[in-house]
């Protein structure tokens, strides 16, 4: 995807995906590019972007922040839940549709599930969760 940023007084004012109307080198609008870091998927992030006036194209870049073992799990109990979560919204939103074996059937599914996120303690335990 393309990218361009408008230039003033040596601070960006705008950032588009789009050919800017008065087309780049006009008004301040430069061509710019996304520099992202490689991550390790599941265990890094990208933190906000800055900007890098001082080449052509502009850069965008993005640094990377470790996600802990910890917030790493909270999010993965949260997805295994997901399951008998919309089951209960189901049958609360439709009171004739109310199956107290369906609603057990989908919490007993969540347990083994969260008992073995929570027994995790790296991200190589949880990646084999996966």
């Amino acid at each position: 995807m393309a990218l361009y940023v408008q230039v003033q007084n040596n601070e960006v004012k705008q950032c588009w995906d789009t050919l800017p109307p008065a087309g780049v080198g006009n008004d301040g609008w430069k061509n710019a590019v996304e520099v992202r870091p490689a991550i390790t998927a599941h265990r890094q992030g990208y933190t906000a972007h800055a900007f890098n006036l001082a080449t052509d194209p502009v850069q965008i870049v993005y640094g990377t922040y470790n996600i802990e073992v910890a917030d790493r799990k909270n999010g993965m109990k949260a997805n295994a839940s997901f399951g008998f979560q919309q089951e209960m919204q189901k049958q609360m939103n439709d009171p004739t549709a109310y199956d107290p074996v369906k609603l057990q059937a989908a919490k007993d599914a969540v347990a083994p599930k969260i008992a073995a996120i929570e027994a995790a303690t790296t991200h190589d335990e949880l990646d084999a969760l996966l």
